[in-house]
């Protein structure tokens, strides 16, 4: 007889490794969790943009609508990002859209509802039709000289997809895409809900979309890319969604295929990690659970069932994975990755997981040393954590959160003493920041405001107080 959830996780192993204090501090009153000012308040920005601690300072790379190099218009509602090494110092952001076929305000092109006639029709992945307008969605490529502050070349890098939220860079230098659909059933033209490569090129082109089928069909959010095994993990923005793995064929080569698996707790089924209110046995906070992972069958899920069958099959259920990121050894003091879940915990205020990999992960013996789950932050304060939407982990090891929520939006970090602190705020609107990545050298921080569409670039002293 199996024991019940309540005895599971009550006896299960816990420890608690890096990020020491934080069991200390998270435990107490929210009033007594440590906030801290490591470069001084926010002052406010007189043009009303993004308000940052004095010594800071931020310049505009883009707007929606902007004209590019291509011809094309800088797409609107910018969202995941991630920053490249480029020649001679530069930096290559690689952007998505969050845009499909009715955003007519916000399409690349000067006409809405169309392509260009001269536009190569190959090059979009849903090019459309007689009877359905072009998916315009995809990602755009910012080549940026941080010697200079100019933003020397931008271009489309890929078109024709659906909502592209967030997604992850790879190891060898490239970015996962991933859609992100409102609706995965009864869409007409070509499905979507998958994801997409695209190289960080300084050159202006377009990158020939090829769907990544065997990464799962579902409404994707962010990836992150273990680069020992070459094992792909990815979030998915759903209620009552899973995270999965996908372990390639051929590490490296994702088109190439390989088996997708889903998270489930070692000798438990269908474990809700959810901790939504009323629920009488919570997931806790900051102790860790040996997991296993289980192979997933249809995975293409015209019903737009995978999630649902996963569960049921005794996977673990999270609420709406959101961004994800690696952090190495050398950054965070013990390898794992990280992920938000927006809308988990008390009050529905999100959550921060992490994942310690295997030592064998994804490969033969990976049962005997099994990977760990950890729930790592669950604030339920929202003076510091409102929906956690993308993440990243900074050159000196802290977390930064963007916040996707009603009302005022924040760029948040936590130490890993778990102290909590504010990068900048947004001074303009009530609009998601999204996208926060650190450039090769870590001197800047690039982010995103979704709405009305601006791309920034925040530099400043980044290390003091922080490393002292």
């Amino acid at each position: 007889m199996k024991a019940s959830r309540r005895h599971f996780l009550r006896h299960s192993a816990a420890v608690t490794v890096g990020f020491l204090g934080l069991d200390r501090h998270l435990a107490t009153a929210a009033s007594q969790v440590p906030r801290i000012e490591p470069w001084g308040a926010l002052e406010t920005d007189p043009h009303r943009i993004i308000d940052l601690p004095k010594g800071f300072r931020f310049l505009v790379l883009s707007r929606t609508g902007d004209k590019m190099d291509d011809g094309f218009n800088v797409p609107g509602q910018p969202d995941g990002m991630a920053a490249f090494p480029g020649k001679d110092g530069r930096v290559i952001l690689v952007r998505n859209h969050e845009i499909g076929h009715d955003y007519a305000d916000l399409t690349p092109f000067k006409k809405s509802g169309e392509l260009p006639k001269d536009f190569d029709r190959s090059l979009s992945y849903d090019p459309g039709s007689d009877d359905e307008e072009p998916y315009v969605g995809g990602t755009s490529n910012v080549v940026f000289n941080p010697k200079t502050g100019e933003v020397e070349r931008m271009f489309l890098s890929l078109t024709g997809t659906d909502r592209n939220c967030a997604g992850g860079p790879t190891p060898w230098g490239t970015w996962i895409t991933c859609e992100e659909p409102a609706d995965l059933v009864t869409g007409s033209g070509r499905r979507h809900g998958y994801c997409f490569e695209v190289p960080a090129t300084e050159e202006p082109g377009l990158t020939k979309p090829v769907a990544l089928k065997a990464m799962g069909r579902f409404r994707h959010e962010a990836i992150a890319v273990h680069p020992d095994s070459g094992a792909v993990y990815l979030t998915e923005d759903r209620g009552d969604g899973m995270i999965y793995r996908f372990l390639p064929t051929e590490p490296g080569k994702l088109e190439a295929g390989g088996k997708l698996q889903a998270l489930r707790i070692l000798d438990r089924d269908s474990v809700d990690t959810r901790n939504w209110p009323g629920d009488s046995e919570p997931f806790p906070k900051r102790q860790r659970f040996k997991v296993s992972w289980m192979d997933l069958d249809e995975i293409d899920a015209p019903l737009d069932d995978l999630r649902l069958r996963g569960v049921e099959a005794g996977a673990a259920r999270f609420s709406r994975g959101e961004g994800m990121w690696y952090g190495s050894k050398e950054q965070v003091g013990e390898e794992a990755i990280y992920w938000a879940c927006t809308d988990g915990g008390e009050v529905q205020k999100g959550q921060i997981f992490r994942y310690f990999p295997s030592l064998n992960e994804g490969q033969p013996g990976e049962s005997e040393q099994p990977g760990e789950l950890e729930l790592f932050l669950e604030p339920n304060d929202t003076d510091l954590l409102k929906n956690g939407d993308n993440i990243c982990i900074a050159p000196w090891g802290d977390l930064v959160i963007c916040e996707d929520t009603g009302g005022v939006n924040s760029v948040r970090g936590v130490t890993p003493k778990g102290e909590f602190y504010t990068i900048g705020r947004n001074g303009m609107n009530g609009s998601e920041f999204c996208g926060a990545c650190f450039s090769p050298d870590g001197e800047w921080l690039f982010v995103n405001i979704q709405k009305p569409g601006l791309t920034l670039a925040i530099t400043g002293p980044w290390q003091k107080s922080l490393t002292a």
